[in-house]
């Protein structure tokens, strides 16, 4: 694929391009992370279903906070843009990203279950006692983590959390990502799926406003159950990356690069639990999204 914009920058998933001095175009790629290590083969159309459930979710919160969409049609995008963008390029305002990872959990698993297996206790905070994996808690909390450039993220607790962005910040983002998520779920739930959690990042416009941005309620970015088999006690099966995860860990990887080869199998068992998700939270088609 050609762009004629300037490449400033790739993540683990995404190229971002300078679109202009206060707009950047965001291309969701087939690459796939797990363990904050990019796997040696992609997922067919991955970026175009992260991209057209990031444009759904935005359009459904925009009521709770602004986002910094400005189109997905490819018809808004600069020119030097080639049509093989469609449906995996958005464009964006430019922001200074809030250097947190936001996360509300509604239910009891990963990191959080391991640590509460231990201790009762889900990043400090004390939950009640005799909760199996994957178990409802008794209400969304809001966990959030460090954004290294490099590495892990590491849990944070409020307090260093109020050090990083102040306490008004915080706040405001605490309550966004609980809103934003308690959207999701419920929206999720009439359509026969559990948000189990999600991760969010936010960035600030000059004049200082937050915005919600990057991807929102993805499959990369969250946990999607089927409630139809849903059950405290275990790994419950997935529309999301847990499906790749629980393979790596079955394996035996040690989680440090290079990661082994991905089965065609796995490569396709994600693509079909991607595509299923989006059309089962949507409604939609995804044959009929942009580049289809």
């Amino acid at each position: 694929m050609s762009i004629e914009l300037p490449h400033l920058y790739s993540g683990k998933v995404r190229d971002l391009y300078d679109a202009g001095s206060d707009r950047l175009l965001m291309v969701a790629t087939d690459r796939l992370s797990i363990f904050d290590v990019i796997l040696p083969s992609p997922v067919p159309d991955k970026g175009r279903v992260l991209t057209a459930i990031s444009s759904y979710w935005f359009e459904a919160t925009s009521d709770l906070i602004d986002n910094h969409v400005i189109a997905v049609d490819p018809d808004g995008f600069p020119e030097g843009v080639g049509p093989e963008f469609a449906g995996r390029a958005t464009l964006v305002e430019r922001t200074t990203p809030v250097r947190m990872e936001c996360i509300a959990r509604g239910y009891l698993f990963g990191g959080a279950w391991k640590e509460y297996s231990g201790s009762t206790t889900v990043q400090g905070r004390s939950m009640p006692g005799g909760l199996l994996e994957a178990s409802e808690l008794p209400e969304p909390i809001f966990t959030p983590t460090t954004k290294p450039d490099f590495g892990h993220d590491m849990p944070m607790t409020d307090a260093e959390a109020i050090d990083l962005v102040g306490a008004d910040r915080f706040e405001e983002i605490r309550s966004a990502t609980l809103a934003v998520y308690a959207r999701g779920a419920a929206m999720a739930k009439e359509r026969g799926i559990i948000l189990a959690d999600t991760k969010l990042e936010f960035g600030l416009r000059p004049d200082g406003s937050l915005l919600l941005i990057d991807e929102v309620l993805t499959p990369d970015s969250s946990r999607y159950w089927p409630g139809e088999s849903y059950a405290p006690g275990g790994s419950p099966p997935s529309f999301d990356k847990q499906y790749v995860r629980d393979y790596y860990l079955a394996i035996g990887w040690n989680q440090e690069p290079p990661a082994p080869p991905v089965p065609s199998e796995v490569i396709e068992g994600t693509r079909g639990r991607y595509i299923e998700a989006y059309e089962r939270l949507t409604g939609l088609r995804f044959s009929d999204w942009y580049g289809g």
